[in-house]
């Protein structure tokens, strides 16, 4: 094999007594196609660690901005509860409609590449544009509401035009061999999008609260380290950009797929009197398209009706946001989680390594002695005795102080929610990290992003059901969650009955099947009813956890 790769790196030396760039670029090319850079030695191509960073840079950005959105809404435009619900919904929804426009430039125009480059910059600007709406001396309420729809609507085009582009495009730095290794990626890959969103749920509703600006809390500062966060996935993402392997886009594959499809159904309306029935309906194509275009489809919709029912999935599990009152508490949760690990590990450092070191320079770190003053009306000191967990509390302070119980305190210890999310979590991860893989490995070349696209589509699905079931049915919060569960036991059913039957197909025998196919084959009966029998390969190996 080095034999091979030198005598072939060696080709570009003789037309050059000096290297130039040129060459260079050409010899490094020559080297990715050759699988020469790979990650310490195994069969993962180095090309995915930018990808991987960029994905949970990526993640940070996204979800740290939404992370404060609702309060955005109620604090500091000053909607109503329905209202910011509504347009909180409305945004996740879009942010998963728009992966379907992303997937058709990928795979029809730019490719992937640049696709994911040229949205992202998009996706920049929205982040930009949605920071500047934050700034309060920054024009009047009007300016602010302008500018926010106008951010979330180009941020939604930015994340939702690149999410299926990522998944597919790390898929395709694996070799064909490499099955286990790209099915191991897309767990990782999922692990980064989940520690991107923790880590900044957790961050930026703390610079929007613990930090003040411009008199208030600071939302501009916490929009704006997202758009800061995007802009490095931006710039890592382009960093590796010499090591991708790119496959390159197939042409307007959409429109020939929608033409394919159409022919299918007028063909066989018109002639399905005086003609022998054919085994598939898209069969009627075959006078005009390729059989391969024909059997190409025929994947993506057999994958596609089988995503039919799993919108109710991603239904029941927004139950834990569909409200600003419950995006808060779950974001509490994991704040508190989070907050008592890092008090584990923060107290020694701080305690051991921190104060000594600040004690050194002579800066005295202890607690300020409080008192109470006619002249300032500040009282401190003040004690207003145990304050229950889970409840909130106004402290109003003269010379003397009360306390008002603003929220009341929980009834219920919050560790009796450990269960609930540990098995959320299980069901997201088996559901999720098998639902990206499975959408790449059962999608032809040419439509990858598509079918992730169409993948995601589930959750844009499962958002609009949960919006028409609140808005219209106006069950109580525990019906609702009862309702949803009873619809996902169903589904459960239905998915499994749909899973057995399905058979799973293997794209890259296509390359092997229909070589040299370009347009309309023009082989004989006999080699056309070899040829266009449905591709079956139950090959261990090549199988995903349906």
């Amino acid at each position: 094999s080095l034999t091979k790769r030198r005598s072939a790196t060696a080709t570009f030396l003789p037309f050059h007594n000096e290297l130039s760039i040129n060459s260079l670029l050409e010899i490094v090319k020559l080297l990715i196609e050759q699988q020469v850079f790979k990650l310490c030695g195994t069969n993962y191509p180095t090309s995915i660690c930018f990808i991987v960073v960029n994905e949970f840079c990526e993640r940070f950005s996204y979800y740290g901005m939404k992370a404060v959105l609702t309060l955005y809404f109620l604090t500091y435009l000053h909607w109503d509860k329905d209202l910011s619900t509504a347009v909180y919904h409305a945004f996740s929804s879009l942010c998963y409609f728009t992966p379907i426009l992303g997937a058709l430039i990928a795979d029809s125009w730019l490719g992937k590449f640049k696709t994911i480059v040229y949205l992202s910059i998009v996706y920049v600007i929205g982040h930009v544009v949605k920071s500047v709406g934050a700034i309060p001396t920054v024009g009047n309420p009007d300016v602010h509401i302008a500018l926010s729809m106008v951010g979330l609507i180009l941020i939604a085009f930015g994340t939702g035009g690149i999410k299926p582009c990522v998944a597919a495009f790390g898929g395709d730095q694996f070799d064909e061999e490499n099955v286990s290794e790209r099915q191991k990626f897309f767990s990782i890959f999922y692990m980064s999008i989940n520690a991107g969103s923790l880590l900044s749920t957790v961050i930026t509703p703390i610079l929007r609260g613990d930090v003040q600006c411009f008199g208030g809390d600071c939302y501009a500062l916490a929009f704006g380290v997202p758009a800061a966060l995007m802009v490095v996935a931006l710039v890592v993402f382009i960093a590796g950009s010499s090591l991708y392997k790119r496959n390159p886009p197939q042409g307007n594959i959409l429109l020939e797929v929608c033409n394919c499809i159409g022919f299918a159904i007028k063909n066989r309306w018109q002639r399905r009197r005086y003609e022998p029935q054919r085994k598939h309906w898209l069969d009627w194509a075959e006078e005009k398209y390729s059989k391969r275009l024909i059997q190409e489809i025929k994947m993506v919709l057999r994958v596609l009706v089988l995503y039919i029912p799993l919108p109710m999935f991603w239904a029941l599990f927004d139950q834990q946001v569909r409200e600003d009152e419950r995006l808060m508490n779950h974001y509490l949760w994991f704040r508190h989680m989070l907050n008592a690990l890092m008090i584990l590990l923060f107290v020694p450092i701080f305690d051991l390594i921190i104060y000594p070191l600040v004690g050194l320079c002579r800066i005295n770190i202890t607690y300020a002695e409080v008192s109470c003053s006619l002249e300032s009306k500040e009282c401190s000191n003040v004690n207003l005795g145990l304050l229950d967990f889970g409840g909130s509390y106004t402290e109003f302070g003269k010379v003397g102080a009360r306390k008002m119980e603003d929220v009341k305190a929980n009834n219920v210890h919050i560790a009796w929610q450990i269960p609930q999310y540990v098995l959320i979590t299980t069901g997201e991860v088996m559901f999720s990290i098998t639902g990206l893989e499975f959408s790449y490995s059962q999608a032809p070349a040419n439509m990858k992003s598509v079918l992730q696209a169409g993948w995601l589509l589930t959750v844009a699905f499962g958002n609009v059901i949960v919006l028409i079931v609140a808005e219209g049915a106006g069950l109580e919060q525990w019906k609702e969650f009862l309702l949803f569960a009873g619809l996902l036991l169903g589904v459960f059913i239905i998915f499994s009955i749909m899973a057995y039957f399905y058979t799973y197909v293997d794209p890259d025998e296509l390359d092997k099947i229909y070589a040299g196919d370009a347009g309309k084959e023009e082989d004989d009966h006999d080699d056309t009813k070899k040829k266009t029998k449905d591709i079956q390969l139950n090959k261990t190996g090549k199988s995903t956890r349906l």
